[in-house]
């Protein structure tokens, strides 16, 4: 007994020793990978599926069949660009000097109302490694996109496009991506690429951005009626008015055919029975409440 006595603070001596180890070994270490058990399975997306797959549809539109070829793009006079860094441009020279941009524009390079100029965006859009110049001048009731670009120590116009006001864009790699807000279900979409020598349109389409309304039941017409749309005004025919009993006078005539006063309509009076005809019977109307019962009047009383 005295020798477990003795051995028992060394033994506790031990396993505090051992607990840190054990910690240690028990919980992984910072960057380590742990198993947190199986992985949950990956939900593959829906596919298209046709409908009709043997119909023949049409195909899409070629947007360069309709185009007139145009003349190669002109160096913008009096601007040049030291190292092809556009960067570096003043915009509103560029906007002074380049003959394409409209009387309109040039008046909101002025303090107007409804009038700026965006700040300019630098996109590489021809795929050459260099960005491109595109700027933005808003008028009050549209706004307008120019795109240039370097060519030697020179700028080249390589777009310019007419917008509605509030309209989105984005590139898309060397894709240019224009949004306009055509109404309040919808929007067009279009796409600009570059083909050697400015960018061009390479597709266009209307999306919708809202759930389009469903059409009004149409109205059922029963026989005899006539359709809203042939009777005056498109309303609801009206209710049919109820036939009234023709009143005439003693002598036979119409109160509403002549002057004066229309006179009241007579009681009938039964007629009397002819030889051989059976007597007409005369229905008898119960009264509606009995008549008051009248009480006799109440004795004095006598005390004895």
């Amino acid at each position: 007994m005295s020798t477990a006595v003795r051995r028992s603070p060394a033994l506790l001596l031990a396993l505090l020793a051992a607990a840190p180890l054990a910690l240690a070994v028990g919980c992984a270490a910072p960057g380590e990978l742990r198993d947190h058990g199986a992985a949950d399975a990956v939900a593959r997306p829906p596919a298209r599926i046709p409908l009709w797959p043997g119909q023949a549809t049409a195909p899409p539109p070629d947007l360069a069949a309709g185009r007139t070829p145009e003349p190669a793009p002109q160096p913008v006079p009096d601007v040049t660009v030291p190292g092809q860094d556009v960067t570096a441009v003043d915009v509103r020279t560029l906007l002074t000097k380049d003959p394409g941009v409209s009387q309109d524009e040039r008046r909101a390079l002025e303090p107007c109302t409804g009038c700026e100029v965006r700040n300019a965006e630098y996109r590489d859009l021809t795929g050459d490694g260099r960005p491109e110049l595109l700027v933005v001048v808003g008028l009050a009731d549209t706004d307008v996109l120019h795109v240039y670009t370097a060519a030697a120590d020179r700028l080249l116009p390589v777009l310019r496009v007419q917008l509605l006001k509030r309209f989105g864009a984005e590139t898309l790699g060397t894709e240019l991506w224009l949004y306009e807000p055509t109404t309040i279900r919808s929007r067009t979409i279009r796409r600009y690429g570059w083909d050697g020598a400015r960018l061009v349109l390479t597709d266009q389409k209307v999306e919708g951005t809202g759930p389009t309304p469903e059409p009004e039941p149409t109205p059922t017409i029963g026989p005899g009626e006539r359709p809203s749309s042939l009777r005056p005004g498109g309303g609801a025919s009206p209710a049919p008015m109820p036939s009234l009993p023709v009143v005439r006078r003693p002598d036979g005539s119409d109160p509403g055919s002549g002057a004066g006063t229309p006179t009241a309509m007579p009681t009938p009076v039964p007629k009397a029975p002819q030889p051989g005809q059976p007597r007409p019977i005369v229905p008898t109307v119960a009264p509606t409440a009995q008549p008051p019962t009248a009480q006799p009047p109440a004795r004095p009383e006598t005390t004895p």
